[in-house]
């Protein structure tokens, strides 16, 4: 099976344009892709596991990938997918989070000459004249079209700044300029960038002519795009500060049961013969599917050592061991415990992140979602004694599958 209908069996595909060329170029190894990355926090996400694994799988297949850091694009802020309008951030912030993206970014794509690029672009968006792209690249874009966009519609009735209604014309003009100045033929994004992404294309053509051979595809629905990479309304990072790599595993721990495989045949690098087998897993064979895409994912991100670490400590937890050595583990402020060396179960449940409120806390409690080494808390005012702490340690867990260690 050649790549680009490898692609395809792992249901990554949503949209193309010019299916032909398009799999002719990226079977022969002739496509020089971009997909772009706005630098909106000082972490990629589990949610880029899909464009972070398809310029690898692209890569190992002789095509050239190239990573854009939106520098540029990040100062206006995407519209699609929100309800209002993303927190501005100043240029040091900006430039900070974009190296934190190389780093991480290197774990999956190899760089250097003739092999991957990567690029910013503030380095030509922020040197433009305003009213010069007004008269070169404004005529090419009708605002009629453009309102009929979805990332614009569901923003409508709320409201939509100018500033963000530029959003398609710099994104459109960073593959134009990609195009032309680096060879890039071709470009991947998530659905819900599909009109952003035609305008890149359209725009090449009008400038260009109708020759101009540039492709757009785009990867996964818009809905599972949201979906992937958050818990519980947070995000699940790369970055081992803000995510641990045991709540990594165990965030693909505990995908849900009609999820498993499809992660697995999209972010995995398991021959799909593998995962069609897998695929006729039921029951409880559905755990071993999940503890396998847990590690390779943690594995990908973190290394083997460290998905081996994570792996061991869930599946002590899940055997009622109390191995608890990998854990996350918070150490409690001196100003949480009291004279007596109690604690409150509430400020121990948001020290340690389980809860991010006293209020999200006490509905846990009431809900019997909290338990103390094994103990239920059914009271919001419990205390967490000296006593508990004489092995060093308290295990909170929220639920049957969220564990965390509190020390003082």
């Amino acid at each position: 099976m050649q790549i680009y209908e490898e692609l395809v069996a792992r249901g990554l595909i949503a949209q193309v344009t010019n299916e032909d060329e398009i799999r002719e170029m990226i079977n022969s190894g002739n496509a020089k892709f971009y997909i772009g990355f706005d630098c909106t926090a000082d972490s990629l996400t589990a949610g880029h596991f899909m464009a972070l694994t398809l310029m690898k799988r692209l890569q190992m297949a002789g095509n050239k990938p190239v990573a854009l850091i939106g520098g540029g694009t990040t100062m206006i802020g995407d519209p699609a997918g929100r309800t209002d309008m993303r927190k501005m951030l100043t240029i040091e912030d900006i430039q900070h989070n974009a190296e934190c993206f190389k780093k991480q970014m290197e774990r999956f794509i190899e760089f250097g000459e003739g092999k991957a690029e990567m690029v910013n672009n503030a380095d030509w968006l922020l040197k433009l004249n305003y009213v010069d792209v007004l008269r070169d690249v404004g005529p090419c874009f009708s605002v009629n079209n453009m309102l009929r966009a979805e990332c614009y519609k569901q923003r409508m009735e709320k409201g939509l700044s100018f500033l963000e209604f530029n959003y398609m014309i710099m994104q459109s003009y960073d593959f134009y300029y990609l195009f032309k100045n680096y060879g890039c033929n071709m470009q991947f994004g998530g659905d819900d960038q599909w009109s952003n992404m035609l305008g890149g294309t359209e725009l090449i053509r009008k400038k260009l002519g109708k020759d101009a051979h540039a492709m757009t595809i785009t990867l996964l629905t818009d809905s599972q795009g949201k979906k992937m990479g958050k818990t519980a309304g947070n995000a699940v990072w790369l970055d081992p500060n803000k995510t641990s790599p045991y709540e990594f595993y165990q965030y693909w721990r505990n995908v849900g049961d009609s999820d498993v495989m499809k992660c697995i045949r999209m972010l995995t690098f398991l021959p799909l013969e593998q995962i069609d087998e897998m695929s006729k897993w039921e029951g409880s064979e559905l755990n071993k599917a999940k503890e396998i895409l847990a590690f390779e994912l943690t594995k990908l991100v973190h290394g083997e050592q460290e998905a081996n670490k994570a792996q061991e400590a869930a599946r002590a937890l899940f055997s009622n061991n109390a191995d608890s050595a990998n854990m996350p583990t918070t150490a409690l402020d001196a100003s949480l415990v009291a004279d007596d060396g109690s604690v409150s179960v509430l400020d121990a449940l948001c020290a340690c992140g389980i809860a991010k409120s006293r209020g999200e806390g006490r509905r846990l409690i009431q809900q019997g979602g909290v338990s103390v080494d094994d103990n239920k808390i059914s009271d919001p005012f419990a205390l967490i004694g000296a006593a508990d702490f004489e092995k060093g340690y308290v295990i909170i867990k929220k639920g049957k599958k969220v564990f965390h260690k509190i020390t003082k």
